[in-house]
């Protein structure tokens, strides 16, 4: 497919015409509520190239044996890289593959419990695209004990049968936010640690999971050790139960910030089936208007974490959503990256992309209030899914899937094969 970035002038009709597609088409791949277009947006068009791999060139390549492993032809390579000369690669040099051979990759997306009608038609229509589902709907107590938010029994039940493996996620929640406390006196506590393996594994197996997805946030850093022992003793306890934890991004270790400093990533790297680095809120709610996930940002973390586990256990978290912000006070609104979009269409906001964050974003004004936004959009999502396959990691994760983003899941798709283990 390809991206078209709508220049002044334009309208939705002749970009239509220009790729061959009805106006429909163009409207339902990218989320349109109208036909109106602003300067700066990104289309997705289909067209019948060939996706394309992402590569770094190892000691030994050469450009007519990658055309055999990719199953393309040389010229096609060439025209890919018109910089690239056969007889002179580089070791590390990063080129383009256009390949039948799609990126294969594990994902996992997030939601909370609602009104199983409303979330049916969420999942059918992912559910090829959708390895596992963490179900957002637990937490435990000040001795260990786990204990389910929401009744989840209609979503579990629709995973099995859409051949989604469902995941209960658990969160150190108390009052609706994250404890350090709670978290610090369970797992500083070997009764209460065991309390809380016991219980997590008593839920799994009689709910019916496939595993459990870790989210504990804000563990107080003289808690790392403890953490590995739990993680440890869980995955020992869920057998052949799948473990996946979500850890903060960093990039490099730092023993001691209150954030990140309690994910060891090469002793969690060993235990867990699955780690994801948390590679979203770069620009947080409440903080200063900026890019949710940088490339920059994501591409250390990810260099960070592979240097420290193997890559093929290691998934990028991928935002489904943008921040709305208030420039004078930082007041944030999180809104669904085709509602971030949409926004400027109906503000009549020309939309911006940053080239060094590859991200989007544009300003309007609302009550005289100078207000940014910035979001996520087809060309950050590839960029994302080009690092996945460079790094060649495990795959992503969607915080969350009831947030509307046709872009990403069109492009996943058209080029990507997802893993149904």
């Amino acid at each position: 497919m390809a991206v078209h970035v709508v220049k002044h002038g334009e309208n939705l009709w002749g970009i239509a015409n220009k790729y061959r597609v009805n106006m429909q088409t163009l409207i339902n791949l990218n989320g349109l509520t109208t036909t109106s277009l602003v300067p700066g947006l990104a289309l997705y068009a289909p067209d019948n190239l060939l996706p394309i791999r992402t590569y770094r060139i190892k000691k030994g390549d050469q450009l007519n044996l990658l055309s055999q492993k990719f199953n393309t032809e040389l010229s096609y390579i060439l025209s890919m890289n018109p910089n690239v000369h056969p007889q002179q690669l580089s070791i590390g040099q990063i080129i383009n593959i256009p390949s039948p051979i799609k990126l294969e990759i594990t994902t996992l997306g997030f939601i909370f419990p609602s009104s199983i009608s409303s979330i049916t038609p969420i999942l059918t229509s992912l559910s090829k695209q959708l390895t596992y589902l963490a179900i957002v709907a637990y937490s435990f107590r000040e001795q260990g004990n786990a204990y389910n938010l929401t009744d989840d029994t209609a979503i579990i039940e629709t995973c099995h049968k859409l051949n989604i493996r469902p995941l209960l996620m658990i969160r150190n929640l108390m009052s609706e936010q994250f404890s350090a406390d709670l978290v610090g006196d369970v797992l500083g506590n070997a009764a209460y640690r065991q309390n809380l393996v016991t219980s997590i594994v008593n839920l799994t197996r009689e709910r019916g999971f496939s595993g459990v997805s870790i989210d504990f946030e804000f563990i107080p850093p003289e808690h790392r050790n403890d953490f590995i022992t739990f993680l440890s003793a869980l995955k020992n306890s869920l057998g052949n139960l799948l473990l996946h934890v979500n850890v903060h991004a960093k990039a490099a270790d730092l023993p001691t910030n209150r954030i990140v400093g309690a994910y060891n990533y090469a002793a969690i790297g060993e235990i867990a089936d699955y780690m994801t680095v948390m590679t979203i809120d770069y620009g947080y709610p409440g903080g200063p208007p900026d890019p949710v996930a940088p490339i920059w940002w994501v591409e250390q973390v990810i260099s960070y974490a592979v240097s420290q586990m193997n890559p093929a256990k290691l998934q990028i978290a991928m935002a489904l959503y943008g921040y709305d912000k208030a420039v004078t006070n930082n007041q944030t609104r999180a809104l669904s990256v085709q509602s971030s979009q949409n926004q400027a269409i109906t503000t009549g906001s020309t939309i911006q992309f940053d080239q060094t964050a590859y991200s989007p974003w544009y300003r309007y004004f609302q009550n005289a209030q100078e207000r940014i936004v910035w979001f996520e959009d087809i060309r950050s999502y590839i960029a994302k899914y080009r690092l996945i396959d460079l790094y060649g990691i495990a795959g992503a994760t969607y915080w969350q899937i009831s947030l509307s983003a046709p872009q990403n899941w069109a492009f996943v798709q058209r080029n990507i094969n997802v893993s149904k283990i």
